[in-house]
């Protein structure tokens, strides 16, 4: 597949906030891919732009004689044309560049995106290890923490409660949505200012604090999660916390967690510590084997980092996002280490997000235990939209 152009724009997320769509024109029809924003970002992950996106797009559009001499037939060809451009682009340009490419190649070889994916990790020719396992859904059902402007100026220290059913990944979109909205009426009768209004990723605004709110969802009937976003309430090597205003040493931290999971049975426990407290997210691992402690600021979809989490034994799980390195080659590798020492993995959307759906794509093709995009909200469902797709073209596959 030969590229014969690439150039890139703006493009408005869910948040009507700018990001940057791309698009390729290769000899087998045109493509385009969009990168979602993230709002909360960890201190290590890569840039978005190289120094503003403008620069980006004019890059893009320089670059054009270089692209069209370059020819893409696999996954693993990515590397190649990121060895000459990753340096001048940021992280969003490269990984929406990368996933029409990924689109092209899949058109060109008439396959599904995941498929090409799968290729890169699987031997194609050995039918035993194509996928077989759909990634449990992870999402977002009261928000807090940076994502939220709470109500009456105060909103839960953590940044997301999350539900984590177990069924089909129909099932479970369909169950989401409907607990969701239950936990929506439990809100009103403890909130008397809840309004039902909606963070940025859709979960609901409220003036409630972890405890209250986890005492509504502790009546759900499936497993319950936390993304604390530790680091968003850290400084000065103390958590300060604001509803209760309290603050907590790095080991009062680890006890208040402790209890808490002790107490609600929370399965899903995501930077519960500072970005740089490998020592402390250890200490809970070891605490919960069996529960999911989970890096995102901590790892950054980055290998070293990840590599130093492993070392350290600071956890069993690491967020996966594309953009926070930009390199979908950086990618495989985060998950090739991942399946070799038994590490979760969750493929995971931003913020700000787009209607694009491959995310689901990487998710099912590298074999992701979870993806976390959402509950509702049309940039939310589409991914999920999208899996309930690829689920059923499994299921006439099988039959």
């Amino acid at each position: 597949m030969i590229i014969k152009s690439v150039k890139g724009e703006k493009f408005k997320d869910s948040r009507g906030e700018i990001t940057i769509k791309v698009f390729i024109e290769t000899d087998v029809g045109k493509f385009s891919a969009t990168a979602p924003n993230g709002k909360s970002r960890g201190k290590f992950e890569a840039k978005p732009y190289r120094k503003s996106i403008e620069e980006d797009i004019e890059t893009l559009k320089n670059f054009s004689d270089y692209f069209s001499k370059e020819f893409i037939e696999t996954f693993d060809d990515l590397r190649r044309i990121e060895d000459i451009i990753k340096r001048n682009i940021g992280a969003n340009t490269l990984i929406a560049f990368e996933y029409a490419a990924l689109r092209a190649v899949a058109k060109e070889q008439k396959k599904e995106v995941w498929e090409i994916v799968k290729d890169s990790i699987h031997d194609p020719s050995d039918k035993s290890k194509a996928p077989t396992i759909f990634p449990r859904l992870v999402g977002n059902c009261v928000g807090g923490g940076s994502h939220s402007k709470g109500i009456g100026g105060k909103k839960p220290d953590f940044q997301e409660f999350l539900l984590v059913p177990s069924k089909d990944v129909k099932e479970n979109f369909e169950l989401n949505k409907k607990i969701r909205l239950n936990v929506a009426e439990e809100i009103k009768k403890v909130d008397k200012k809840f309004r039902g209004e909606a963070s940025d990723e859709m979960g609901w605004l409220t003036s409630l604090n972890e405890k209250e709110i986890l005492d509504i969802l502790k009546k759900t009937e499936v497993d319950i999660g936390l993304d604390i976003a530790a680091s968003s309430f850290f400084k000065r090597k103390k958590y300060h916390y604001k509803n209760p205003p309290l603050d907590r040493t790095a080991d009062e931290q680890l006890m208040y967690l402790i209890n808490l999971i002790k107490n609600y049975s929370i399965f899903y426990v995501e930077d519960p510590f500072d970005e740089q407290d490998f020592e402390s997210f250890g200490k809970l691992l070891l605490k919960f084997p069996t529960s999911l402690i989970v890096g995102d600021d901590l790892t950054v979809t980055n290998y070293k980092r990840l590599e130093k989490a492993i070392e350290k034994k600071s956890i069993n799980a690491i967020i996966i996002k594309p953009n926070q390195n930009g390199s979908l080659v950086e990618v495989k590798r985060v998950v090739e280490l991942c399946k070799k020492k038994n590490i979760k993995m969750i493929f995971s959307h931003r913020s700000g997000e787009t209607n694009e759906d491959i995310l689901s794509d990487l998710a099912f093709g590298f074999q992701a235990d979870f993806i976390k995009c959402g509950i509702t909200g049309p940039e939310r469902e589409a991914k999920i939209k999208r899996l309930v797709e690829i689920e059923k073209q499994m299921t006439r596959s099988r039959s």
